[in-house]
């Protein structure tokens, strides 16, 4: 989450793929990579328009996708994105157009303002102050503060060194450990979707899975909310993302028994799997393919997943 969000000149994706160029029609797309700068231009054949890039968001593990501004202080949305499973760029998600108006409505998006905050918000840290963007003061990436809050107080406690400040410093700093368990789901769906931003936004069918809190809240066993099954349960945000389906088991295990036979109990209400005893993962949170984002997601609506059964909503 440190690098959700960087500067175009400092994107290892763009130093690494120099020129991509992406052709759906009789629109011509390309990025130039260069260590100063990155270009990104369109030609219909009879004219071109270029600008630099600006902001890349997204690490790469997916894709990445780019922001720019022309002559003020507005942004735009480039309407192709880099996606690691093609190795390209290809139409960003949802800004697929194949047959614009305008070299212009072909090239770009324009970015409202709010939305721009709503970006910047997720992707960086302190990126408004006081309700106002501020984009000369931001910090790249998602850092310390982005989910705890200002830290000088915190910082204060801590460096003072008494245990009566250890006890101050916690209370001194946001932790959200200490939530509900709905309310720990919401504060990570802020930025990877709640089950409203879904609702509202009308994202249907396989799509919705790249919102993992609203798939895990749809799931059979959150019920009325468990700490067992929140984000964090599963997720050290601290650490890099384990792709090891095995990691997970013993998450798995804190609700569900390990041996099959009348071994529930009030803290494992859940049974053994006759199955398999491991990476439980595999059959119970399955990847589905997202066409438009070119790549398959976990799908966090823990159930039991049947070969060629419907994606549920």
């Amino acid at each position: 989450m440190a690098r959700a969000a960087m500067s175009a000149s400092l994107s290892d994706i763009l130093h690494a793929h120099p020129l991509m160029t992406f052709g759906p029609g009789k629109y011509k797309y390309q990025i130039e990579g260069k260590t100063s700068q990155n270009r990104y231009s369109v030609s219909d054949g009879n004219q071109s328009l270029s600008f630099p890039l600006l902001w890349a968001f997204g690490t790469g593990r997916v894709g990445q996708s780019y922001l720019f501004k022309k002559q003020n202080a507005d942004f735009f949305e480039t309407r192709v994105t880099y996606f690691e499973t093609l190795g390209t760029i290809d139409f960003t998600p949802s800004r697929a157009l194949l047959s614009p108006s305008s070299i212009e409505e072909a090239m770009y998006r324009p970015v409202p303002q709010a939305e721009v905050m709503r970006c910047f918000g997720c992707h960086t840290t302190g990126s408004s102050i006081g309700g106002h963007f501020d984009e000369t003061h931001l910090v790249p990436g998602v850092t310390c503060e982005a989910c705890h809050g200002p830290g000088a107080a915190h910082v204060k406690s801590v460096t003072a060194g008494t245990v009566a400040s250890s006890a101050k410093a916690k209370s001194a700093i946001f932790d959200s450990a200490y939530l509900a368990p709905a309310d720990a789901v919401d504060f990570c769906g802020a930025c990877h979707g709640t089950w409203w931003d879904v609702k509202l936004a009308g994202v249907k069918g396989v799509s919705t899975a790249r919102s993992a809190p609203y798939r895990l809240v749809t799931s059979k066993c959150w019920g009325k909310g468990d700490a067992r099954l929140t984000c964090t349960a599963c997720h050290d945000p601290h650490e890099q993302l384990q792709t090891d389906a095995a990691a997970y088991d013993t998450a798995c295990l804190k609700c569900h028994a390990s041996l099959s036979g009348p071994s529930k109990t009030a803290s494992h209400e859940g049974p053994a799997c006759p199955i398999a005893t491991s990476r439980c993962t595999t059959c119970h949170m399955v990847k589905v393919y997202v066409p438009e984002m070119h790549s398959n997601f976990t799908d966090h609506r823990i159930r039991i997943a049947k070969a060629g059964g419907a994606f549920p909503e």
